[in-house]
């Protein structure tokens, strides 16, 4: 069966584009009909829309939904989102950026399942693209919002190969452009020259420029500490990096001491499971590869932080790992025939099949064979032809999932934005320049983060209060205008 297998199997090229078109596809359309659902929201689509709309137009990346005139370089570094600009000025909607991300993770696919077909053959290469593109990490990633790690996914995909393939300067130019992604990814691209100078020390390789491996190193660090230190406060209006509490210090989130730093790598346990599922996907042999230690500072970083969502097997914070994974795998089944002789690479890659397979089974890919998947909840209906009576261009404050179908022809904050003397308190008034539309979702299941469920009820008690007039409510649905 394997041998008719692989004479059935089409080359290196073809194998790879087909895998790569069919998980393009796959993402695009699992995302738009999560998009239908209204199972998206303000955080994250609707402030990644508001900032290439900005770009698009030829304005800063002013949004709104993170607060009033809120420029987003002062959140995370990602200038690369200017690229988006053009199509989004043609197609100006939400779908543009979803299919944007779907085409560049599915990206990832073409460079790893080539590798994989010239190094160890055409099943392992139809193993490895299938398991990049069902992998759990960018499948989470493809149906959920929209992120600025999406630019990130392909980069380190062809670089990850090009560092198996002892490519050092193609490896460096895929991986230089993560500076523009996001502020911590320079430290990913230190990762790529420290990977280049351990190659030229440690393992004797006399093809492996020393020099370049430590001029990459110094430019990642020195990289993301400029953009974390200098660019960011400079644009942020409290002046200081957003994301300091998260990370271990003496009022960060992981508390201060050598002692709580090392029980912060390996407590809670939900950080194990993580482990585990990252180390599931290549059959637990891929792990075995020196390439994982561009994995290290991600995983560093989420590790150390007090958000839990960084912890847990999903949202989209684990998709640049993926590709790195499995370049780590072709890797291991490529150059290490010692370490797996040839039954234990049939098992290994029978194993990471059979983890695909559950893997698309269990993630969002499922939406596909779902009939409930293809149909329009009746309160996203009702959503929506309540929002219809906002006219394009007016201002709107909005709950956080009702966001998104405001993003492309409004000027869109959240509900729960007001003024007051404490921050932290309920607001005692409305916003400086109050909108002329609010419309809030008593449904919404996001009653936490961004917007607390009694901090927009009483904003939506302040706007009746200074005369906003009740418009419609349906359906857990009410629509306020400014008389």
């Amino acid at each position: 069966m394997r041998a008719a297998l692989r004479t059935r199997l089409p080359g290196a090229r073809a194998l790879g584009w087909s895998l790569t078109g069919v998980f393009f596809v796959l993402y695009s359309v699992v995302a738009v009909l999560r998009h239908r659902q209204g199972l998206n929201g303000g955080f994250d689509i609707g402030i990644f829309e508001q900032a290439v709309r900005a770009y698009a137009h030829g304005r800063a990346p002013v949004v709104e939904l993170k607060g009033p005139g809120f420029n987003l370089l002062g959140d995370h570094f990602h200038p690369i989102l200017v690229l988006l600009a053009p199509f989004y000025r043609v197609f100006p909607s939400p779908y543009t950026l979803l299919v944007a991300q779907a085409a560049l993770l599915a990206l990832a696919c073409w460079p790893l399942t080539r590798w994989a077909h010239r190094a160890v053959g055409p099943v392992a290469a139809l193993v490895v693209g299938c398991g990049t593109g069902a992998s759990w990490g960018i499948v989470s990633a493809a149906a959920k919002d929209f992120h600025e790690i999406a630019f990130a996914v392909p980069m380190l995909a062809f670089g990850a190969v090009a560092l198996g393939q002892r490519r050092w300067w193609a490896a460096v130019l895929w991986t230089a452009p993560l500076l523009l992604v996001k502020e911590d990814l320079g430290l990913t691209l230190a990762a790529v020259g420290a990977y280049i100078v351990w190659q030229a020390v440690r393992g004797g390789r006399k093809d492996a420029p020393l020099g370049l491996g430590v001029a990459v190193m110094v430019l990642g660090v020195v990289g993301s500490a400029v953009e974390i230190l200098v660019l960011l406060p400079a644009v942020n209006p409290s002046g200081a990096f957003a994301y300091w509490g998260q990370l271990p210090g003496e009022e960060g989130a992981s508390g201060g001491g050598p002692l709580s730093l090392a029980l912060g790598l390996v407590w809670p346990p939900m950080k194990w499971l993580l482990v585990f599922m990252l180390a599931a996907p290549v059959a637990f042999v891929g792990v075995r590869s020196p390439l994982l230690l561009l994995c290290a500072p991600t995983l560093g970083w989420r590790f150390l932080a007090g958000n839990e969502h960084y912890w847990t097997p999903g949202f989209h914070y684990s998709a640049i790992l993926m590709p790195v994974l499995f370049a780590g795998f072709v890797d291991v089944l490529s150059r290490r025939k010692d370490l797996l002789p040839a039954p234990r690479r049939r098992r290994a890659l029978g194993f990471c099949a059979a983890f695909t397979a559950v893997c698309a089974a269990v993630y969002p890919l499922h939406d596909l064979v779902r009939p409930s998947a293809w149909r329009t909840p009746g309160h996203v209906a009702v959503a929506r032809q309540v929002l219809e009576r906002i006219p394009d261009g007016d201002t709107v404050a909005s709950s956080n999932r009702l966001a998104p179908f405001l993003t492309s022809r409004t000027t869109v904050s959240l509900v729960c934005y007001g003024t007051g003397p404490d921050p932290k308190s309920l607001p005692t008034g409305l916003p400086a320049h109050p909108p002329r539309w609010v419309v809030f979702d008593s449904t919404d299941p996001t009653v936490k983060v961004p917007c607390p469920v009694e901090r927009s009820r009483h904003m939506l008690g302040l706007y009746r209060q200074h005369g906003y007039v009740e418009v419609v409510r349906q359906d857990g649905i009410t629509l306020l205008r400014r008389p």
